[in-house]
């Protein structure tokens, strides 16, 4: 007789957190749960019910604050042609409002076309954060630093040292945490 199965912990479930299931308009435009919220919560900023589109759960946004929040995604069209050719796509027939599916298919073809460029200056700029502007690795004191300003007093040195060490391969502490190094940190995270 083959051994009972044991349900899981109750405290391991308590500890991964549930990550949110993709929806079927987040799957066909190919972006997570987390991105379709985020662009869910600006829509709804700007949207409001209107009784031309009683079939919109979600809404609808004036024509006119399709800009502003594309603006607030940090997807802000390039310039007036963009925004021009981006209207003309979700209100073809020029009601002058917007429902949330295309909105979406819009954030997520933004979200796509961000390039390597722009997530590769985003994850200088946070470097710079770090060193102040410096050339040098990011240090122990730095981290120190970056602590102290965040009010994380509980964050023991161990820590900040294992940090640095997991950071640049366990290159010692003096090596600090160079730039690429840095890179590879965010991507390995996934927040770059």
């Amino acid at each position: 007789m083959p051994p009972k199965r044991r349900g899981a912990p109750a405290s391991s479930s308590a500890a991964t957190p549930k990550r949110a299931r993709p929806s079927k308009l987040a799957k066909e435009n190919d972006i997570t749960a987390e991105e379709e919220n985020e662009i869910k919560e600006v829509f709804h900023l700007f949207s409001d019910k209107h009784e031309d589109f009683p079939a919109e759960k979600e809404g609808v946004i004036p024509r006119e604050d399709v800009r502003k929040a594309l603006v607030a995604l940090g997807l802000s069209p390039s310039d007036s042609t963009e925004l021009a050719d981006i209207l003309s796509a979700l209100d073809p027939t020029l009601t002058g409002f917007v429902p949330y599916a295309p909105f979406v298919s819009v954030a997520a073809a933004k979200l796509h076309s961000r390039g390597d460029d722009a997530l590769t200056a985003e994850v200088d700029d946070a470097y710079q954060l770090f060193t102040r502007g410096s050339d040098g690795p990011i240090t122990l004191s730095h981290l120190r630093r970056i602590a102290r300003e965040l009010k994380e007093d509980s964050v023991d040195d161990g820590l900040l040292r294992d940090m640095v060490l997991e950071a640049n391969g366990g290159a010692g502490l003096s090596a600090g945490v160079t730039l690429e190094q840095f890179h590879d940190v965010m991507s390995r995270a996934g927040v770059f």
